[in-house]
């Protein structure tokens, strides 16, 4: 394996924080072009037909985190058997996941509606939508299997590669279905349908290596008891920690709801700045996953520290430039975002929290990547718990006293608790570099 170093840093970083950037440009596009039709509805339907499949499908968002991590192990280890099970393995809970959404997607999407009812008009035209587009959910998850199993080996060329072909499809039928062929809201799920079944199209061929070797296919090892409890350990403890940290965001909107329309909108507004935040820290904590876990399968301690040191190191730069540009141009951005003068106005009186968001917030998130990677899932659990009950009571508190600034506060204090929870942990993370590894 060649030595950790900046370049090595950046060329696993970089290619996913582009593949990020055109994220949201599907979205523009998803609504522009059913918003041709001059109607609220259509536009509404594809909106939180759109939220609720992605609720669904972020379910699973453990199976490119766990994968990430034991991949990574395993290839820094040099045991190509395991990192092709892992492989197969992602593929079957991918797979089977999304079949069980298809045969249970009647009571999914009641419940969903029964969560966040609609008008009559919206929650058909969504309904429509949503019955379209749940037959992508097997390729849809699977994806999420292939991404882990790419970025663990630092083929993060090949993420960026899939993420622009499939936004590139959605974005070209999206024109062409809506605005070329008049197919309205079953358009734009038709063109989503056909760029995630095209997408795994093209996951299976960059995995292609996988197929000329024997081990994807090699029963004992893919079904082995040990390794399956193991990836099920680790996939429960991420499952649980991601659904504490969610409580955290939706009960953050809750409670600023209780603030009036304005100041949720407002709130709402400045969620897009940590959106941005995570969106360009992703590459680091990625490139930390991949290069801590090889570490860590290779037993290099040495390694290991480097690894965590270099990307922290830059993912601080990048929080450090974020910080600067939301003082810049912040109030710009706001106004991009709003047309609504009191919306606009009350915003801009709580951006010195996304000011201070990033550089409050890197060592969460940097801190999530290594672990993630070295797979102290147990330990990222437990740490998110105490972290929750820190936000939840921050949150009690500070409210009642200071309002919305107390509940900005309390967002603070939890990147603070995630941080420094998980610093604690880190010295027992790195040495386990010196134990042998697991069997």
């Amino acid at each position: 394996m060649p030595d950790v170093t900046h370049k090595r840093v950046l060329k696993i970083a970089l290619p996913i924080v582009v593949s990020n950037a055109t994220v949201p440009i599907l979205g523009a596009v998803d609504t522009g072009v059913v918003g041709q039709a001059g109607l609220a509805a259509p536009i509404g339907a594809v909106g939180i037909g759109a939220v609720i499949l992605s609720a669904y499908y972020w379910i699973f968002g453990f199976l490119r985190m766990g994968t990430v991590g034991l991949t990574s192990q395993a290839f820094g280890a040099g045991d190509k058997a395991e990192v092709d099970a892992l492989w197969s393995r992602a593929m079957l809970i991918g797979l089977g996941a999304g079949v069980a959404m298809i045969a249970l997607q009647l009571p999914m999407f009641l419940l969903a509606f029964q969560i966040s009812p609609a008008s009559a008009e919206v929650e058909a035209m969504a309904r429509q939508y949503m019955g379209i587009r749940i037959w992508s959910a097997p390729a849809a998850i699977a994806m999420y299997g292939i991404t882990g199993w790419l970025i663990a080996q630092e083929r993060t060329r090949g993420v960026l590669f899939l993420q622009v072909w499939m936004n590139g499809v959605n974005i070209l039928l999206d024109l062409w279905f809506v605005l070329g062929l008049g197919w309205g809201v079953e358009g734009v799920a038709i063109a989503t349908l056909t760029a995630e079944w095209s997408g795994l199209a093209l996951g299976l061929w960059l995995c292609k290596g996988v197929f000329r070797r024997p081990y994807w296919l090699n029963k004992p090892q893919v079904f082995n008891k040990d390794k399956l409890k193991r990836m099920a350990v680790v996939n429960t403890d991420i499952l649980i920690r991601s659904v504490l940290l969610q409580s955290i965001f939706v009960s953050f909107l809750f409670l600023a709801a209780g603030f009036g329309d304005v100041t949720l909108a407002a709130n709402q507004v400045l969620i897009q700045f940590l959106e941005i935040t995570a969106f360009a820290l992703d590459g680091f904590a990625f490139a930390a996953e991949a290069l801590v876990g090889g570490a860590l399968g290779a037993r290099r301690r040495a390694e290991l520290r480097r690894s965590a040191v270099l990307t922290s190191l830059w993912g601080g730069i990048v929080c450090v430039g974020l910080s600067l540009a939301f003082w810049a141009f912040g109030p710009w951005l706001i106004d991009v975002m709003t047309t609504a003068p009191d919306v606009r106005a009350e915003a801009k009186v709580f951006l010195i929290y996304m000011i201070l968001s990033p550089v409050f917030g890197v060592t969460a998130w940097m801190l999530d990547g290594i672990f993630i990677g070295a797979t102290r899932t147990k330990d990222m659990r437990n740490m998110m718990i105490v972290s929750a009950v820190i936000y939840f009571a921050a949150a009690f508190v500070l409210t009642q006293h200071f309002g919305n600034h107390g509940l900005w506060l309390a967002m603070l204090v939890s990147f603070v608790a995630r941080g420094v929870t998980l610093a604690i942990k880190y010295p027992a993370l790195e040495a386990a570099a010196d134990q042998p590894a697991t069997p």
